[in-house]
């Protein structure tokens, strides 16, 4: 199973759109607190689009609390990392893989990257940008791993239209 982490996420405009791409996914978020926002905020139900119902999703006290309830593969996205996240094998269907997100304005602390150095992750940009929207770095990471997991049972065809609108317009 898929799954996508928030350290301390501060935006709930970006939780929002990650929440709603999680439902798009079926993929299970979890969040670590302190959240810099309600959930019950209008902001974070505006970005989900109505969605936000459908998300599953776990909120945690803390990152040691998350890791003692979690087993799996844990991958971290900072630009500190040194590998691609096209670089990593996530095609085991049956393998929990958590992908690890951190706050906005300071990311994952180092204390908690040093252990998994070697499953640190960063997308490659330019010289120009340091670091993606988080909630882009979410759909990108998570849809790479979908590709490798052949969308599992993801709808490749519109399903609230005919299939064929396009030709028949």
């Amino acid at each position: 199973m898929l799954n996508i982490v928030l350290f301390e996420p501060e935006i709930p405009a970006n939780t929002g759109n990650i929440m709603r791409t999680c439902v798009a996914t079926h993929t299970r978020l979890h969040l670590i607190k302190p959240l810099g926002f309600s959930l019950e905020e209008k902001y974070i139900k505006r970005c989900g689009a109505g969605y936000i119902d459908k998300c599953v999703y776990i909120i945690y006290e803390n990152i040691e609390e998350f890791f003692s309830k979690n087993n799996g593969t844990y991958y971290f996205l900072t630009r500190y990392g040194h590998k691609p996240h096209s670089s990593f094998d996530y095609s085991n269907k049956n393998e929990n893989i958590y992908f690890i997100f951190g706050k906005e304005s300071t990311g994952i602390p180092f204390d908690i990257l040093k252990p998994y150095i070697d499953n640190c992750i960063r997308i490659p940009m330019t010289f120009d940008v340091r670091a993606l929207n988080v909630s882009n770095a979410v759909a990108i990471t998570l849809y790479e791993a979908l590709r490798q997991q052949e969308y599992l049972d993801l709808l490749f065809d519109e399903p609230h239209k005919d299939k064929d609108i396009i030709e028949n317009s």
